[in-house]
């Protein structure tokens, strides 16, 4: 294979992960006329089309998924061969790729990361933020971070910040106009804050359990949105009840601003887990691995 071929191919993989010609070029140092030119002479090349795109999106034809599938293990094979290669005795280069759930992101993940670069500074990690249920496979990552009810049973997991738990929560103006439910089922009477699943659009039923039987509400409200963060807010300023992660609510419930309803059915729970394919780890996905075995539990 030319010098020239294997250029076009590696373009064409890092717009296919990155979903994004702009993306692609920063990631490969070009242009992205540069790129969107180089992926051209591919496709023309194979006299296929590759990829779709659109002024804001790019999405792969059925033939560009099939080539994908084929050179991303190749690619990763490459990557940790020349990262070995170059090391140094006892050192992990290399790119490691992680798809997260936001909040899982930003409260498990992020503050870990400057104290696992510090202790491996040859690795360049990504973090694909998409709170839909990815293949991370079929998507070249080499692992993903879900709540553990969401792993696939083939997948490998690592628990990652420890349990969780689920608070309903609402403001004391809301509070003192409609009074507090008393069990989960009052709350169909009551202003819900809801919340629609990413990756098909359901509303999600609140979970509840008490005395070993589980429970799911669905919930009516003025509000349903695709990202529950927001939803702190719109509970603060009395719109309704939300049901959120207690790290989300904690510090307002301590001010006063937010009061917790139905504690007794809302117990901890386990939280989120790393998971990756039972399949040969790449050196970076083994160090982190093995770091969060000793810092995240």
């Amino acid at each position: 294979m030319r010098g020239s071929e294997f250029a076009e191919l590696k373009a064409f993989v890092a717009i296919a992960e990155r979903g994004s010609f702009t993306r692609a070029a920063a990631y490969l140092g070009l242009s992205a006329s540069a790129l969107s030119q180089t992926l051209k002479t591919l496709e023309t090349r194979l006299g296929a089309r590759l990829l779709t795109r659109t002024t804001r999106s790019v999405a792969l034809t059925d033939t560009g998924a099939q080539l994908l599938a084929r050179l991303q293990p190749m690619f990763a094979e490459l990557e940790a061969a020349v990262a070995e290669a170059g090391a140094k005795p006892g050192s992990v280069t290399g790119r490691l790729r992680i798809n997260s759930t936001r909040d899982a992101a930003n409260h498990c993940l992020a503050p870990l990361i400057a104290p696992f670069l510090h202790l491996h500074p040859g690795i360049r990690l990504e973090v694909d933020v998409d709170d839909r249920l990815v293949d991370i496979v079929g998507q070249g990552y080499d692992a993903g971070v879900r709540l553990g009810e969401r792993l696939e049973q083939d997948m490998i997991a690592v628990g990652l910040g420890g349990p969780l738990q689920m608070m309903v929560v609402a403001s004391p103006a809301y509070l003192q106009r409609h009074g507090a439910p008393l069990t989960p089922r009052d709350l169909q009477g009551h202003a819900c804050l809801g919340y629609r699943r990413p990756t098909d659009g359901s509303p999600y039923r609140w979970e509840f359990e008490a005395d070993g039987k589980a429970l799911e509400i669905t919930v009516d409200g003025p509000v349903r949105v695709s990202d529950p963060a927001m939803l702190t807010r719109v509970a603060l300023d009395g719109a309704g009840i939300a049901y959120l992660f207690a790290h989300q609510v904690q510090a307002y419930i301590d001010q006063g601003a937010l009061v917790q309803v139905l504690a007794d059915w809302t117990p901890a729970f386990a939280g989120f887990y790393l998971y990756y394919p039972s399949r040969m780890m790449t050196p970076p996905l083994r160090a982190l691995v093995d770091f969060l075995r000793l810092n995240a539990q």
